[in-house]
């Protein structure tokens, strides 16, 4: 059933998720769920291209449902379409899995996690740790099917009690049981900004801080004899051979 188109204050939404439907179809059903909320709000879909798991779901779903999908895809895999399957929209081709973030977070006004695996998590920390940076300001959710993200969330709580989370940057992402209800709690997010991460100039040639720079140097030919460290020797280990 279609849903009554609904007003949002944003244009493209970017979802991690798996590359496999899991075990569940309760996963299935949320893929399909966020994809028409994503429709009824006039929201294109920004993901990691690729039609197979949950991604193939989700992309086809708001394909269908007349909004833009634009899938991001390393030059690597583009020859390995056993690994991803088709994807459907426009495809962005990136050099590597790090411009992929970062082309992905630049094309998106927020960010949105299915369940997944271990890229679905890297990526998701990735814009976490981002936002804690001040390097972008958009909503993070985290949509909890059943309870998938529970054990995660309880991770989360006892790195806060730890100390090494501030209870402030707990509060960098919202999360709900449903698309509808995460969907309402992304339209009402406020910024997180740290204090001394929001002096911080992140801004490259883009604008957006996305951007990827590498400078480096040879510490052998900056620095003056007086200023390396004193380095200790280090004793050779006997070989097998020796043995």
């Amino acid at each position: 059933m279609r849903k009554m188109m609904q007003p949002s204050r944003f244009k493209k939404i970017c979802v991690f998720c798996g590359s496999s439907q899991g075990k569940k179809t309760s996963y299935h059903d949320a893929a399909v769920d966020l994809a028409e909320e994503l429709v009824s709000r006039n929201i294109d879909l920004v993901y990691g291209g690729g039609s197979l798991g949950l991604m193939g779901l989700i992309s086809h779903a708001v394909h269908r449902g007349g909004r833009h999908v634009v899938g991001v895809v390393p030059r690597a895999l583009m020859t390995t379409p056993e690994i991803i399957g088709e994807t459907v929209g426009e495809v962005k081709v990136v050099e590597d899995m790090h411009q992929r973030k970062a082309e992905m977070a630049s094309q998106s006004d927020a960010f949105i996690a299915l369940p997944g695996g271990y890229g679905t998590l890297e990526e998701l920390f990735q814009v976490i740790t981002w936002a804690q940076l001040g390097i972008h300001h958009k909503p993070v959710g985290l949509l909890n099917i059943d309870g998938y993200y529970n054990s995660l969330l309880v991770f989360i709580d006892h790195a806060v009690e730890e100390g090494f989370i501030s209870p402030s940057a707990h509060h960098i992402f919202v999360q709900a049981p449903s698309a509808q209800e995460l969907m309402e709690k992304l339209e009402g997010y406020a910024p997180y900004y740290d204090k001394v991460a929001s002096e911080l100039n992140w801004a490259d040639d883009a604008g957006d801080g996305f951007g990827i720079s590498v400078s480096s140097y040879d510490t052998d030919q900056i620095l003056q004899p007086w200023e390396k460290p004193l380095l200790s020797p280090v004793k050779e280990a006997p070989s097998m051979m020796d043995k």
